[in-house]
């Protein structure tokens, strides 16, 4: 998947990109009613990713530059079942225990709570251990600035 965005911050190692998803916003029939697209409506801003510099360095870029972003298709199909399915997977299980132990519906229902935050909390935590993992980051495509790039990534 190619995204374009915008630069909207630039930091020692990386820049964080202003993205518009209008490839997959005008392709799902469920686009009024999207949490994504809701969520940029009520705030105002699209979402920032973290894009790696890859060796580049910073003075190469200025905030307002646009550049194209790439995503492989299967990371983001895993990322997304793994976002989805772990915190699902941990209220389950918590909400098993928790029937099996106590056989009590209030005891349950707060152990499945307990199991959806700490698989959220679990998988936050994997997200900041493995953000500066390049196979697991977008991956700076092209760059449309008046200053080219030393050493493009393709």
């Amino acid at each position: 998947m190619i995204e374009q965005g915008t630069v909207a911050a630039i930091e020692q190692d990386c820049l964080w990109v202003a993205t518009v998803r209008r490839s997959t916003c005008s392709g799902c029939r469920s686009e009024a009613g999207c949490g994504q697209s809701m969520l940029a409506r009520v705030s105002g801003h699209n979402p920032l990713l973290r894009v790696l510099l890859n060796g580049h360095t910073t003075d190469q870029f200025t905030v307002g530059d646009q550049v194209d972003i790439g995503v492989p298709e299967s990371l983001v199909a895993t990322g997304s079942l793994v976002s989805y399915l772990l915190p699902l997977v941990f209220l389950l299980v918590f909400a098993g225990i928790a029937h099996h132990l106590f056989a009590s519906d209030g005891i349950t229902a707060l152990m499945a709570l307990t199991g959806l935050v700490a698989g959220g909390i679990l998988l936050r935590r994997f997200a900041w251990l493995s953000r500066d993992n390049p196979r697991l980051q977008p991956v700076l495509i092209t760059a449309h600035s008046a200053l080219p790039l030393r050493n493009p990534v393709c």
